[in-house]
């Protein structure tokens, strides 16, 4: 990342506003900002190999899910974020992954200005492309600040999307047991 094109577009942007950038709460506001940026957008600079190693020696054959895992985005239109939890499934041919893993990968593609829907498309499809899985079905609801705090200013509003992929999308019951799953609680 360019550090001083990060600080110099805050600059611009607070002057731009009609801020005061001597005035003492700004004064740093655009070192701040270019350090969340690095945080916040440190999957453009992930490795994708990094990411979905198979564990060796180890297999299994039935549904995996990991379920109401948290996270942020931000969304590229607006840049303002969308936060909210996804669910990934797979049905390994084998292969499997450490739980974390799946974990990683939704990191790598959310820290990124991004789209939920190509987020969601992206888990599964790297899913499938990495552990060749019988199928995979990620699910991510979240809520974006750029429709709850401007333009239509509907706090609270979710948006749900899905991405099906394998026996998920051609078997229903597979597809239903995975829903089931994410609705049931403790």
């Amino acid at each position: 990342m360019d550090r001083e094109k990060i600080k110099k577009g805050v600059r611009l942007i607070l002057e731009g506003i009609g801020e005061d950038l001597e005035r003492p709460g700004l004064k740093d506001t655009p070192e701040r900002v270019t350090k969340m940026y690095e945080e916040i957008f440190s999957g453009l600079k992930t490795p994708a190999e990094e990411v979905l190693r198979p564990i060796k020696g180890e297999s299994h054959d039935e549904m995996i899910l990991v379920k109401d895992i948290p996270f942020y985005s931000v969304c590229e239109h607006h840049l303002l974020p969308f936060i909210g939890k996804a669910h990934i499934a797979y049905i390994p041919a084998g292969d499997i992954v450490g739980l974390s893993e799946l974990v990683k990968v939704l990191e790598y593609f959310a820290k990124r200005p991004q789209v939920q829907e190509r987020l969601t498309a992206q888990l599964a499809d790297m899913i499938m492309q990495r552990l060749k899985p019988r199928g995979t079905m990620v699910v991510v609801d979240a809520e974006h600040l750029c429709m709850s705090m401007r333009g239509i200013k509907k706090p609270g509003s979710r948006t749900v999307t899905s991405a099906v992929r394998g026996i998920f999308r051609t078997k229903a019951s597979t597809r239903e047991e995975m829903l089931e799953l994410i609705r049931k609680r403790d």
